[in-house]
C-alpha cells in the first residue's frame, strides 16, 4: 500500500493525506487542453475550504453547464478563458496561458476574506454578489455577458479534437473497474496507439488521440470488454454504490444488483427514469432524490419511490421480490410508469 500511494502521488492521481487545504475536486472535461489542465490544486491554497469545486470546461461540445461549481473556468475561444462565479457572474475572457495563476489568485482570495477564515462560509456561493465582484476585480477581472448554454452532451461515443485525432469516451458500468480489467483496457490502449486516457466526469474514461480510422474498432473492443459506448444503455442513469464486499458498511453486493434490475427496467430507465442502489443510508453514489432509490438492509431492499436512503419506503423486499414486482404488469412497475407520465 505505500508503494502504491508513492507511485501516485508520483503522478498526481492522489493528493498527500496531510497538510493544510481539501482533496483535491476538480472537474475538468476529458478534451480540455493542455494550458486549462494546468490548473493549480486546490490543496496548494492555504485555507481554502474542504471540498471546495473547481470546473475546468473545454467549451467544445462536451459541456459541464450542468455540473455546480464554486468556480468555473470555461474556454468561450480557442484563445480566451472565462470565469463563472456563483449567482450567475462572468468575468473575463483572459488568455489561457494566464487562466492557471488568476484561478489561483481568486481561489487564495476567496481563502483570504475574513468570513472565510472564521469558518462562517465554505462555498464561494455564501458570499453575496457584492463581495464576489470585489475579489474578481481585485484580481484583474472584468465582467462580461453570460456565456451561451450548451445542450447536455453524450456521455459516451467519438468526439474530436482540435488536433484532427479523436477520443473515444466510454463509461464504465455503475462507474467501476477491477484491477484486472483495468490492465485489460491499457493493452487496448497501447493496440490502439491510444496517447492518453483521462477520466471522464460522466464515470467513464476518455481515449485520446486516436486516428479516425480506428475509432469503431477500439470502441467495439471497449464494448467486447463490458464498458456502455450507447447513450442510451440503460446502465448510464443507473447510481450503485461499491457495496459488498468492498465496503464494509454495505449490506448488499450492490453493483451485481444494479445489473439485474437495469436489465428488468431497461425501457425505463432508456425513457429518462433514475435509479439508486446504495448498500447504507450514507448515500455515498448519489446526493437527494432518485425516481427509485433502494436501500440495503436485512435479507433485501427498502424501496423508496421520488426520494432518497433517509425517506420513508413504501416496501422492504428482496431481490427476487424487487425483481418481480418491477416487471410489467406489476405494481411498482405500474407506479413507477404513472410518475414517468406525469411529468411529461
Amino acid at each position: 500500500h505505500p508503494v502504491l500511494v508513492a507511485e501516485l502521488l508520483e503522478v498526481g492521481l492522489v493528493d498527500e493525506a496531510t497538510g493544510d487545504g481539501p482533496h483535491r475536486l476538480v472537474l475538468a472535461s476529458p478534451l480540455a487542453g493542455p494550458r486549462l489542465r494546468r490548473l493549480p490544486r486546490g490543496r496548494r491554497i492555504v485555507g481554502l475550504p474542504a471540498k471546495f469545486s473547481i470546473v475546468v470546461d473545454g467549451g467544445g461540445a462536451l459541456a459541464l453547464d450542468g455540473f455546480a461549481a464554486d468556480l468555473r473556468l470555461r474556454a468561450v475561444a480557442a484563445d480566451s478563458v472565462a470565469f463563472g462565479l456563483p449567482g450567475g457572474l462572468w468575468f473575463g475572457p483572459v488568455d489561457p496561458t494566464s487562466a492557471p495563476a488568476i484561478a489561483a489568485m481568486l481561489l487564495a482570495g476567496f481563502a483570504a476574506e475574513e468570513r472565510v477564515r472564521r469558518g462562517e462560509v465554505r462555498r464561494m456561493r455564501e458570499l453575496d454578489d457584492k463581495a464576489l465582484v470585489v475579489l474578481s476585480v481585485a484580481c484583474g477581472l472584468s465582467a462580461m455577458s453570460t456565456p451561451a448554454i450548451r445542450p447536455s452532451p453524450s456521455p459516451v461515443g467519438i468526439a474530436a479534437e482540435r488536433n484532427g485525432r479523436f477520443a473515444v469516451l466510454a463509461a464504465l458500468p455503475f462507474g467501476r473497474s477491477d484491477a484486472a480489467g483495468l490492465a485489460r483496457l491499457s493493452e487496448l490502449a497501447e493496440r490502439f496507439a491510444v496517447e492518453e486516457i483521462r477520466l471522464s466526469p460522466w464515470r467513464g474514461l476518455g481515449f485520446c488521440g486516436v486516428s479516425f480510422a480506428a475509432t469503431e474498432e477500439l470502441a467495439a473492443a471497449l464494448v467486447k470488454q463490458g464498458l456502455v459506448l450507447s447513450p442510451r444503455d440503460p446502465r448510464l442513469p443507473v447510481s450503485a454504490c461499491a457495496g459488498a464486499p468492498a465496503c464494509d458498511r454495505a449490506a448488499a453486493a450492490t453493483l451485481a444488483d444494479a445489473g439485474a434490475l437495469s436489465e428488468v427496467l431497461a425501457p425505463l430507465l432508456t425513457d429518462g427514469l433514475t435509479l439508486h442502489v446504495s448498500g447504507c443510508a450514507k448515500s455515498c453514489a448519489r446526493q437527494g432524490a432518485a425516481d427509485l432509490t433502494l436501500l440495503a438492509g436485512e435479507a433485501g431492499y427498502d424501496v423508496i419511490l421520488a426520494g432518497g436512503t433517509r425517506d420513508r419506503p413504501i416496501a422492504h423486499l428482496t431481490l427476487a421480490e424487487l425483481v418481480r414486482r418491477l416487471e410489467p404488469g406489476q405494481d411498482i412497475r405500474a407506479r413507477l410508469e404513472a410518475a414517468a407520465r406525469h411529468r411529461e
